[in-house]
């Protein structure tokens, strides 16, 4: 990670679970991190909690839901630190749907927010990318083990994972645009299994607590994501990781998979 110390890193979501583990860690590591979040103030906490360390972290109020949020995001970057060498693609979210009963809204809240939000941050960042000369940069989307395979009806996350299947195709044809355009940008999907995070509570899923999840799920922690990211970035310039799964070591039949 020493080649990234001083450089700058944008992570969206970056106000809890895996976007502040990812934070935190880049920041350790002597990063500029820019935190995009809803919950700026939350991202502003950790930066005073990691003042001392190599690094800085700034926090930057942003709806990456909300396009023009987005473009000032990275003018206000740009301007400040003289553009961006990393993206981390963490914010994301889930809304019980059915495919058969709906609501409509929330299959629009998943896919603004899973999709369309990620498409338009990596949109933005690799045109600062560009005009800076960044030859070396990394885009990193935070996906799933369900952007793999489709989960049992009865979990509910149905729309979910077809918001995650787009990811991973997302990401292999970001890859494929800059292999024609001769980039060694780098692009990385990182699909973790189930992960002890707020995740069902912001995003106001009711089929399944938080009890239920984990309680009866072997489960990885926002560290275990975070340091698989950091592994990804670590490799030498001729080295891509196209897609890390990682997943808990399973004790017991899962009663969910995510």
């Amino acid at each position: 990670m020493q080649r990234w110390t001083g450089r700058v890193a944008v992570v969206t979501g970056a106000s809890g679970g895996i976007g502040a583990a990812i934070t935190q860690q880049l920041v350790k590591d002597g990063l500029k991190v820019v935190g995009l979040a809803r919950r700026v103030d939350k991202v502003k906490e950790q930066s005073t909690a990691l003042r001392s360390e190599k690094g800085k972290l700034y926090g930057v109020k942003c709806d990456v839901t909300k396009e023009e949020d987005v473009k000032e995001a990275f003018k206000w970057v740009k301007s400040n630190l003289g553009g961006v060498d990393i993206l981390i693609n963490n914010a994301g979210g889930d809304s019980s749907s059915s495919l058969i009963d709906g609501p409509v809204e929330n299959w629009k809240v998943i896919m603004d927010l899973n999709v369309m939000a990620l498409s338009v941050c990596t949109k933005e960042a690799l045109q600062v990318m560009k005009e800076k000369g960044v030859t070396d940069g990394h885009i990193v989307h935070i996906n799933s083990t369900l952007g793999h395979f489709v989960p049992p009806a009865e979990f509910g996350f149905s729309m979910y994972a077809a918001s995650k299947h787009a990811v991973t195709a997302l990401a292999e044809a970001l890859r494929k645009e800059l292999v024609k355009e001769n980039s060694k940008i780098k692009i990385t999907s990182v699909s973790p299994g189930v992960v002890k995070t707020d995740f069902l509570v912001s995003s106001g899923t009711t089929l399944l607590s938080p009890e239920q999840m984990y309680s009866s799920n072997p489960h990885l922690l926002p560290k275990d994501v975070a340091d698989a990211v950091t592994f990804a970035l670590s490799t030498p310039p001729h080295v891509q990781v196209s897609e890390l799964k990682i997943q808990p070591v399973v004790v017991a039949v899962l009663s969910v998979v995510v």
